[in-house]
């Protein structure tokens, strides 16, 4: 087994405008998701907007520290998961029955998480 971070993409716009129909829905398939990982599913978090990001830069002796997320996108990172999978493809089995998917610009990222024991 291994740990893979699963990260979800997707436009803040879109999902403010969602109706209380769409959104249980979303929700619905984010229990399917964590239903099917079971055990595997390490953690997991819905995130608060880009507006309330703070970034550090790195910038000589002291990181510098801006509001905003570290960069400008149409994409903007709003949740993400810890899953244990068997291997690449289990993960990314999981990672396709994310409601994010199947927005203009949802998006979902699967990275293996360095074990370094």
């Amino acid at each position: 087994m291994a740990k893979y971070l699963i990260l979800i993409y997707g436009s803040e716009q879109e999902w403010d405008a969602q109706t209380p129909e769409e959104l249980a829905a979303k929700e619905a398939g984010h229990i399917a998701f964590s239903t099917a990982a079971g055990s595997g599913r390490l953690t997991g978090e819905e995130l608060e907007s880009v507006a309330t990001a703070t970034t550090l830069r790195a910038s000589g002796a002291e990181p510098t520290v801006t509001d905003g997320p570290f960069m400008e996108t149409k994409e903007a990172l709003g949740g993400f998961y810890v899953v244990d999978a068997e291997d690449l493809d289990a993960a990314i089995r999981l990672a396709r029955m994310l409601p994010e998917l199947g927005e203009q610009y949802g998006a979902v990222e699967v990275r293996p998480i360095v074990d370094h024991g």
